[in-house]
């Protein structure tokens, strides 16, 4: 088997060299912008003062550079991404990997300086939420909007680097924007009437129509300054959490579905958004990736995936390790590869992996709406 997969991986590799101009070719699009919270942040809360944090061990334990930020043991499904941009989910040799995938990681907009942000740049904080009062009760963090405002400054530097506003418009034109929020106006603001009214205030409903407004203004603000590529990312199931079977569930291992039946209904608004954008006749393309489903695939089979503990944390504390995240130094799991969950909230590399690779290229129809990730940039 490991024999075919190089064969294969070498013959396409050729294929590819022939028709891409060579081995060193460049990536699949020129930069890469990503919008969203803990699940994609890559250390813009560093330096904030916030008890949403990631930059210290066990956080990082399977990452290249150690604790960064990242809110896993390794790689978010943003590094995947892009580090898959022209690469193959199942077979994937390193003369194909080399072709046209990202030779860096994307860095965070906290430590982006000159001509790296040409590439791209990562303006997630975690605890952010679509509305600006989300999360508030964790400290410091920034919100979509403060993150929309952070992109405007770096299209001005992209201006400068590129003579100007004709060519930077050109340039970012054919980048991806991934834009992933929303998780945390459930979790941090929405489920937590003791700190917020907002549930007192909308039914799931209103609520998730008040959010789909707020989120359509932002990505109108993207296309202003340029982008055109957008992949809306849904929300996953919030209520299968460590964190939410821990209070909420019963038996530990239900998933609280007051909480899953909200998501949906945000899901679905954001899908008919994508629909709603694409038929305005406009030069943009926007895109709807499924996460929801594809953590349904995962969890309704989670052995074929490799998964043998789907409702508890690698690391943590408490009832399923999700009464709060990973403390300072604590050892966790051996068998991470097993774990669908890294701690109360965010998945583990293994999982990032199948998600990424599956937004990246679907391996289900239902997985990216209308097209995949792959596609887009194609486009």
């Amino acid at each position: 088997m490991v024999k075919s997969c190089v064969l294969f991986g070498f013959g396409l590799a050729l294929v590819l060299s022939l028709s891409f101009g060579g081995i060193n070719g460049a990536p699949q699009v020129p930069c890469y912008f990503v919008f969203g919270d803990s699940l994609v942040d890559n250390g813009n809360n560093n330096r904030l003062s916030s008890l949403a944090k990631a930059n210290y061990m066990p956080y990082g334990i399977d990452f290249p550079n150690g604790p960064t930020g990242r809110f896993s043991n390794g790689k978010t499904t943003v590094d995947v991404i892009a580090e898959l941009l022209g690469r193959f989910a199942n077979c994937i040799p390193m003369y194909v990997s080399e072709l046209l995938g990202f030779e860096n990681y994307i860095p965070p907009y906290s430590n982006a300086r000159g001509r790296q942000i040409l590439e791209g740049v990562n303006y997630a904080s975690a605890a952010a939420g679509i509305r600006e009062e989300t999360g508030q009760q964790l400290g410091a963090r920034i919100s979509f909007s403060g993150q929309v405002r952070n992109y405007r400054q770096t299209v001005g530097q992209v201006v400068n680097l590129l003579g100007s506003e004709a060519n930077a418009a050109d340039y970012l034109s054919k980048c991806i924007y991934s834009i992933g929020l929303g998780s945390n106006d459930y979790l941090n603001n929405y489920f937590m009437p003791l700190f917020y009214s907002t549930s007192r205030r909308y039914n799931p409903e209103q609520y998730a129509d008040v959010l789909i407004q707020q989120y359509t203004q932002q990505l109108q603000a993207l296309y202003n300054y340029g982008a055109r590529k957008f992949v809306l990312i849904g929300l996953g199931q919030i209520g299968c959490s460590p964190n939410e079977l821990a209070q909420n569930s019963r038996d530990g291992t239900t998933c609280v579905e007051r909480i899953n039946a909200a998501n949906r209904i945000f899901n679905n608004k954001l899908k008919a958004l994508v629909d709603q954008f694409n038929n305005n006749d406009s030069d943009a393309k926007f895109i709807y990736v499924d996460v929801y489903g594809i953590f349904q695939d995962i969890t309704s089979n989670p052995l074929a995936f490799g998964f043998r503990v789907t409702n508890a944390g690698c690391c943590g504390v408490g009832r399923n390790n999700g009464q709060i995240t990973c403390l300072p130094l604590q050892r966790p799991c051996r068998n991470r590869n097993e774990y669908l969950f890294w701690d109360a909230f965010h998945p583990t590399e293994a999982a990032n992996l199948i998600i990424g690779r599956r937004s990246y290229s679907g391996q289900s129809p239902s997985d990216a709406y209308p097209i995949d990730i792959r596609r887009l940039a194609q486009l």
